[in-house]
């Protein structure tokens, strides 16, 4: 059974009936095998990967960083067996595997072994017609991409330069460039692998470039090592200390943009600069080379996005996008292209743009405080005073969440309705199958028995499957658009809210049990977590929001990842700020130390104030904070010295939105006009939406794959409810 993708595990499994599970074994603990792995414990599953080398990752880290990603990867539930080499399959007597048996001569029960091979070229085509094959597979290609017959070129995985073939896009792409060339009589070359990669692994970030190894003679390895925060940096640089050779990042991978573009060319500062967390403060920042390269999917360097700015006439990142197709792919060079683009525009007098949109030639920020200062309270008013058009799904968005800041108004009330983005519109997460995921508010994570029981049986009666979130929630799943109104029903009966899962807008604040019941715990974490989630409930942002209130410094709650990190100690809260996960991983800052309960809301309101008055449109608060010129000393200022004038306007928002806040779905259900929207078909209000199909998966329904909807045995829209007459 071959697989490239979750979804191909997750048949695999249903086909060869192997719901109940024993043990998985996954044979190779490269990208592919890591990735097998993190997708068999995403469906629930205990696996065991077995790597023949001394470390996991061998071909992009080293061993202290092969070391560190094994004890992240173990921490979240996935064995590891590293130095084993697998010599024999066992299998029971009705021929189904039965466990591994190792060259140490360990078994390894196993009831699905998982081979993660990697790239295997199809070059059976070129041998048939004679062309050089390599002896470890793979056609045989010079610098221009021919073959040994001049007139066949090959590209890809299926092409061997200097004995290696290499399954990734960048190189794929740069041999296709050198092919075209030669096709249209131009010469080209193939500059060779460049092999540097970053991922997040089931949720660790990783990252490689450039000569990881320090295999360049005289080379020095500049490192940086945190082994509680599971951290491992390190820089390659040229034995004068100069020049960037290459690096290695596990756990935090937040400087690859900036560092990856320098390898070759001077680093512009102090190593330690990129290596160690810094409270804030960037990292130096010099200019690239032309021959940087940017964008290493689609292979764009420095030099070219310069000249796309200089002579073809870009004039923003997305005219540079389309021109060279820079940040096209997977978007992680986009800071970088940014950067290059507003150094290009000065040195002409001319200056980036930050127009919101089209319609709008106010960035983010200057739009919210012509509305504050304006007291328009409509998108037609704000767009015929400072726009120009209809509006587009950029500023429609980014001006129902201004608006709802600054006015207060139901999302749902008059032309709002026509401003959300899909799940604002009717107030739930969209998923994949066209059905819908409800979340209540459990603040702090806090729930009583009745409450739970409430939530159970709310998805039993309507068939929806239930997963407890990260952030200490019940989410339930599967829900057609025409039942939302009676499951909200049901739940605000019971005193659940909304809990803004679909929304721009706090999300949770993750707690602790903290002092009440933790015999560490030196501080109440739940009575202030649930605090906290009650005052900034339904708080519209720029972007999601997210705390977290641990008791002690053991940290249990991981506030340091979130927005705001609030920890106790025996002084009082210490406050932290700019964390996130996500894509781009960050540890948050501390912001102060020792508040007492009434400092520390104070500081929050301000601090989330702030943010939402002057960030861009979709920005986190991670990448805002790292914005600001002056770090978290700026921050301190603002916050706590007024030190721009600004903390009675921030201080008298949030005292507005607390004592405005009314449950959005509470309201909706009161409001005949806001529920008529939620039907499948107009026409036909109770007919549910045919194209939703269920199975059963560990006694839970879950979305029928393709070849599942083919089968007549699949539950359509999943439980009807009884009627009684």
């Amino acid at each position: 059974f071959f697989f490239q993708a979750e979804d191909g595990i997750r048949d695999c499994l249903l086909s060869r009936g192997l719901g109940d599970v024993y043990k998985r074994q996954v044979i190779g603990g490269g990208l592919l095998g890591l990735e097998a792995a993190g997708a068999l414990q995403g469906l629930g599953v205990a696996c065991t990967v077995v790597q023949s080398s001394d470390r996991l990752m061998s071909a992009q880290l080293d061993l202290s960083g092969g070391n560190t990603l094994r004890r992240l990867i173990e921490a979240r539930g996935i064995r590891v067996r590293t130095g084993s080499i697998t010599t024999r399959i066992e299998s029971d007597d009705d021929s189904r595997v039965s466990g591994v048996v190792l060259r140490d001569g360990t078994r390894e029960s196993a009831d699905l072994v998982i081979f993660t091979v990697g790239v295997r070229p199809r070059d059976e085509l070129a041998r048939a017609a004679g062309l050089q094959v390599h002896e470890r597979q793979g056609v045989v290609i010079d610098d221009g991409c021919q073959t040994s017959d001049p007139r066949v070129l090959a590209i890809g995985e299926v092409a061997n330069y200097a004995g290696v073939c290499v399954g990734l896009v960048a190189p794929g792409y740069a041999m296709a460039e050198v092919a075209a060339s030669r096709l249209l009589g131009v010469e080209a070359s193939f500059p060779g692998y460049d092999l540097s990669t970053k991922l997040k692994l089931n949720g660790v970030d990783v990252a490689s470039f450039g000569d990881a190894f320090a295999t360049t003679p005289g080379a020095l390895d500049v490192v940086y090592t945190d082994p509680v925060a599971g951290v491992y940096k390190k820089l390659v640089l040229s034995d004068d200390a100069k020049t960037l050779l290459g690096g290695v990042l596990v756990g935090d991978a937040s400087a690859y943009g900036s560092l990856r573009p320098l390898v070759g060319g001077p680093l512009g500062g102090d190593p330690a600069a990129y290596l160690i967390p810094s409270n804030g403060v960037a990292a130096p920042t010099g200019e690239l080379p032309d021959t940087a390269l940017v964008c290493s999917c689609n292979s764009v360097t420095a030099g070219v996005i310069r000249h796309a700015v200089g002579s073809e006439g870009c004039r923003d990142v997305a005219a540079v996008k389309t021109c060279t197709r820079a940040g096209a792919a997977c978007g992680s060079c986009v800071p970088m292209i940014t950067s290059i683009v507003g150094a290009e525009l000065a040195k002409s007098g001319a200056t980036l743009s930050t127009a919101l949109c089209e319609h709008f030639d106010f960035s983010r920020r200057q739009l919210f405080d012509a509305v504050r200062v304006s007291g328009l309270r409509t998108f037609s008013a704000v767009i015929e005073r400072f726009g120009t058009g209809r509006g587009c799904d950029i500023c429609k968005p980014a001006l129902a969440s201004i608006l709802s800041t600054l006015v207060g108004a139901h999302v749902l009330d008059g032309e709002n309705a026509t401003l959300q983005d899909t799940n604002d519109h009717v107030m739930a997460n969209l998923q994949k199958d066209g059905s819908y995921s409800v979340v209540p508010r459990i603040p702090g994570g806090e729930i009583t028995p009745e409450g739970l029981l409430v939530i159970g049986q709310v998805a039993k009666d309507f068939g929806l499957y239930t997963k407890i979130t990260g952030g200490q929630r019940i989410d339930m799943f599967g829900a057609r658009l025409e039942q939302l109104p009676d499951i909200w029903k049901r739940l605000v009966d019971a005193g659940f809210e909304s809990g803004h899962a679909y929304g721009k807008s706090l999300r949770t604040v993750k707690s602790c049990v903290g002092s009440t019941w933790c015999r560490y715990g030196v501080q109440d974490a739940v009575g202030m977590a649930v605090h906290v989630e009650l005052r900034y409930r339904g708080l519209r942002s720029p972007h999601k929001i997210k705390l977290g209130v641990s008791g002690c410094a053991r940290e249990c709650a991981e506030a340091r990842g979130k927005d705001v990190g609030i920890i106790a100690t025996e002084a009082g809260w210490n406050m932290y700020v700019g964390g996130n996960g996500g894509f781009t991983p960050r540890h948050a800052v501390l912001l102060a130390e020792g508040l007492n309960d009434e400092q520390l809301l104070t500081a929050i309101d301000r601090f989330l104030m702030y943010y939402i008055f002057t960030a861009d449109r979709l920005q986190r608060t991670a990448p805002w904070f790292q914005g600001l010129d002056g770090g978290i000393e700026e921050l301190r200022a603002v916050i706590f010295d007024d030190s721009i004038g600004i903390c009675a306007d921030l201080d008298a928002a949030m005292a507005t939105h607390v004592a405005d806040y009314e449950d959005e779905w509470k309201a909706t259900l009161e409001d005949p006009e806001k529920l008529r929207r939620f039907a499948s078909f107009v026409n036909a209000p109770t007919t549910p939406d045919p194209s939703l199909a269920y199975t059963a998966e560990r006694g839970q329904p879950r979305p029928a794959t393709r070849e599942e909807r083919a089968d007549s045995r699949v539950l359509i829209a999943g439980t009807t409810l009884e009627v009684r007459r």
